[in-house]
């Protein structure tokens, strides 16, 4: 432990300094798996026992230290129920991610026990991705440090987005460093110079060619003109006090005074954050129309003939029995219950009102993971109001649509992080992304700007713009290529617009979805499976 501990220490230090927002460091992605990859053939390689459990620990550890100081900004959002009860639960999400990262390393170790060097690495790289996609998918998901993430403050690298996503930069990543680890053993056992100049040979391919050509996209990339106004505003109200000091009207007030400041004529949409209408004023779907707030807003788009307003709001729908598995008796009392829901509405120049509901919920905070599992906990929650898994999710994505036929996606907060269920909604129709957001919980820390920059690979991946509007910032536009062409600052009341260009065309991507992760956990699944025999086959041939 004493040789491999801080190696593992050294990864974990690089992967940090290389991982967003941190400007001209991105490089270090290529060889920050370096001195884990050492350690654990360090480990292999001694004569001391329990192998399989160093390798485990050591390599949490090191994805330990990489996590809790990329996303240390999850105790901000956590510590309203209190500054030390909030330690203990913060180290959930910090300890989840290493825990199955560790796990596609210890995966790693037990095939090479039984297959060559080079077969175990590129296994290596399907249990990684294997643990990346069942993060995305299982109920705790948290993507936010799936690998490909990491080159978001370097994205005139990754312009091939467009046909692979983020998984394409985890598969990048991994080759270099395993290749860059080839090199480092070809020295340390001394193999021979042609071996060595043809790993060397292959990691400056391999580098280069997605580079240069990544590179040449960025500078050729054209937008075709196709203009749509928009008008983004950031109304900056503290999220502690959006449910109760500021008095929900003020609070609509601003959004309109904010928005009627930079608005054109032309301004086709208009965008808010994430509910941007608060919770205290939950919004029944059934009588949607007849909502004061919804008049008000209805109100002030009539001096805009093609105005539309893309809006956060809390909305509920109400039965007479428990209609769904989501559905809580209803806190207005009576025998009836409820469905509430973290709404995007798009309210027209007119009578329609469209409604998106968010899909990918935050586990703990806005649904009950293993709701079937932990169904017997439902009554507990119900009795704290609710306080937990209290929304119900859109089955799936959706597009909202203008009068005009102009067609937006809808993401809420959280769900900007999923490229595949994006492009979910751009093949529906989508010509243009809104994000709509609240990262005030988050305080002024790296999550704020790493949200954002997460953005500019959803507008890569499907070469659509992308508009956030964030509650207390930071609000922007992203163009095609995934440049940031204008933001607000933090903690900033104010409101910006911009001219964007509209896309029907659909990436590969976009038709394609998460074939690599899909392709990787199939192949993990493979890898497992072989294990497992394996074990079963030595248990076999022992007791004979």
């Amino acid at each position: 432990m004493k040789k491999n501990l801080p190696l593992a220490i050294l990864s974990g230090l690089l992967l940090w300094i290389a991982w967003p927002p941190t400007p001209y460091t991105t490089f270090l992605l290529f060889i920050g798996f370096v001195p884990m990859l050492l350690a654990i053939e360090n480990i292999i390689n001694d004569d001391k026992p329990k192998k399989g459990r160093r390798v485990f620990n050591v390599t949490f550890i090191g994805f330990f230290i990489w996590n809790s100081l990329s996303v240390y900004w999850v105790y901000n959002a956590l510590k309203i129920v209190g500054e030390v009860v909030a330690i203990p639960i913060t180290l959930i999400p910090y300890s989840l991610g290493p825990l199955l990262m560790a796990t596609a390393f210890w995966l790693y170790y037990r095939l090479r026990l039984v297959a060559p060097r080079w077969i175990a690495l590129i296994g290596l790289i399907c249990f990684w991705i294997g643990y990346e996609y069942l993060h995305q998918s299982w109920d705790l998901y948290f993507p936010w440090m799936t690998l490909g993430n990491g080159f978001a403050v370097s994205h005139q690298w990754i312009q091939w987005y467009e046909y692979t996503g983020v998984y394409g930069g985890t598969v990048w990543i991994w080759a270099v460093n395993i290749l860059a680890f080839l090199i480092y053993t070809s020295l340390r056992e001394a193999q021979t110079k042609r071996h060595r100049m043809a790993l060397i040979m292959a990691i400056v391919i391999v580098v280069t060619v997605p580079l240069g050509y990544s590179l040449s996209v960025y500078h050729n990339y054209v937008e075709e003109v196709n203009p749509s106004n928009i008008v983004i505003a950031q109304p900056n109200i503290d999220p502690y006090e959006k449910d109760g000091t500021i008095p929900p009207a003020s609070q609509l007030d601003i959004l309109i005074q904010l928005s009627r400041q930079v608005a054109q004529p032309n301004t086709e949409f208009f965008i808010w954050p994430e509910t941007a209408i608060p919770a205290p004023v939950y919004i029944n779907e059934e009588q949607i129309g007849q909502n004061d707030f919804i008049k008000q807003a209805q109100l002030f788009l009539r001096k805009y003939p093609n105005g539309n307003l893309v809006t956060g709001a809390e909305t509920y729908r109400l039965y007479n029995n428990r209609a769904t598995p989501t559905a809580v008796p209803s806190p207005w009392g009576g025998d009836q219950f409820a469905d509430f829901y973290s709404t995007a509405l798009n309210i027209e120049n007119g009578d329609r009102i469209q409604t998106y509901h968010k899909s990918r919920l935050v586990p703990g905070a806005e649904s009950l993971p293993f709701g079937n599992a932990l169904s017997f906990l439902k009554p507990v929650f119900e009795h704290l109001g609710g306080a937990t898994g209290n929304y119900a999710p859109e089955k799936d994505a959706k597009v909202l649509y203008s009068q005009s036929g102009i067609g937006v996606d809808p993401v809420i907060c959280y769900e900007s992080i999923w490229g595949g269920y994006i492009a979910r909604s751009i093949k529906k129709g989508a010509q243009f992304i809104a994000i709509i957001t609240n990262d005030g919980w988050w305080e002024n820390t790296s999550g704020k700007d790493q949200h954002l920059d997460y953005a500019k690979l959803r507008a890569i991946e499907t070469r659509r713009w992308v508009c956030q509007s964030a509650n207390t910032g930071i609000s922007g536009f992203i163009n095609q290529r995934g440049d940031v062409v204008k933001h607000t600052e933090w903690w900033t009341k104010t409101s910006i617009k911009q001219d964007i260009n509209l896309n029907s065309e659909l990436t590969f991507y976009v038709k394609h979805g998460d074939y690599i992760p899909q392709a990787g956990s199939i192949f993990a699944g493979i890898g497992i499976v072989f294990l497992l025999g394996m074990r079963l086959r030595k248990k076999q041939t022992l007791t004979v």
